[in-house]
């Protein structure tokens, strides 16, 4: 099949490219190579990408309609992963404007691509940020996601509303992915494990933000992209005997679906540290921080759904994704 894959220089969207191209897909990727985080390491995922023949890159900015309605013109994709978006949620107190041109005019663009032009099926990523002030553990796709704490979560809800409309309206089928705390090679600079890599290789200290008191769901890169190849052949259907006041939010009578992506195994944070120290064979040097604007406390996945859709379940320990990571750290920095 023809795919399209936007944010294909990121990492998900690398790794996501490189699987299907693995399986004999063609792919297009989009990406706009922003400076938010180090370009040059967009560049050389890029440039493995553009090792197979049946990769075909454009430079082209998600909120450029003309750009993407042209590319959609042109194409023909039977289906589209849709994974570009402005990242980050500390990011997303300090530059607000950003998520609006990318997280919703760049959304609402993709969504009116695949209405015009017959695509098969969207996935695009969600985020388990939106979970917000929920405090009932683990957060299940059957819960209210009403009370996000920062705009970057705001806007990924806001992307789970827009597609529910298309495929209200339009018959659309769109699948959302939740992903919980994505970590492995090729992973992103502002994340806490690249974060504390780079630090405790030059001697410096690392930032610990509320005192270590923190847990997370950490999943593994490997276990994402499977649950979303497998996620794109199953396409939602409308389920004519769903109703609102008695069916799941995750369900709709339209053909749209919402998935947890996450390990279901939630780390304390200086476990996770524990990790990366003997990964490393360094100790890290602490520095014991207050809790960031915009952070919560805990994030755990109920993945019961994703394995009855899929059959698969994210399992990879924090010691075998971490000594991954370290092991791609040190070979692409030369360390």
């Amino acid at each position: 099949m023809k795919f399209l894959v936007t944010g294909a220089a990121g990492f998900i969207g690398y790794h996501v490219s490189e699987r299907l191209l693995a399986d004999g897909h063609e792919v297009v990727g989009i990406d706009n190579l922003n400076d938010y985080y180090d370009v040059t390491l967009k560049q050389s995922r890029l440039d493995r990408l553009n090792t197979h023949s049946n990769f075909h890159f454009r430079l082209l900015d998600l909120a450029d309609r003309p750009g993407i309605a042209a590319l959609f013109s042109e194409a023909g994709f039977n289906r589209v992963i849709h994974l570009g978006a402005q990242a980050g949620v500390r990011y997303s107190l300090e530059n607000p404007l950003a998520y609006a041109d990318s997280n919703l005019i760049g959304h609402l663009n993709i969504l009116e691509g695949c209405r015009h032009h017959q695509v098969q099926h969207l996935l695009y990523a969600s985020s388990s940020s939106v979970y917000g002030l929920n405090r009932k553990m683990p957060f299940s796709t059957e819960d209210s996601v009403d009370h996000p704490v920062s705009l970057y979560a705001a806007t990924k809800k806001a992307n789970e509303l827009m597609s529910h409309t298309y495929s209200h309206l339009y018959q659309l089928p769109t699948t959302g992915l939740r992903f919980f705390t994505v970590y492995g090679p090729w992973g992103r600079p502002d994340m806490a494990l690249f974060k504390f890599t780079e630090a405790m290789l030059a001697g410096k200290p690392i930032d610990v933000y509320n005192r270590g008191e923190m847990r997370r769901d950490f999943t593994y890169i490997d276990d994402i992209v499977e649950a979303i190849v497998r996620l794109q052949d199953h396409i939602p259907t409308a389920n004519i005997s769903w109703s609102v006041e008695t069916g799941s939010p995750a369900g709709s009578s339209a053909p749209y679906s919402v998935y947890n992506i996450g390990n279901s195994q939630p780390v304390k944070l200086m476990a996770y540290i524990q990790a990366l120290e003997n990964a490393l064979g360094i100790t890290a040097v602490k520095n014991l921080l207050p809790m960031q604007p915009g952070d919560v406390l805990e994030t755990s996945a109920d993945t019961e759904a994703l394995s009855r859709a899929i059959n698969f379940k994210p399992e990879t320990s924090i010691d075998t994704g971490i000594q991954q990571f370290v092991d791609w750290y040190r070979n692409y920095y030369r360390q």
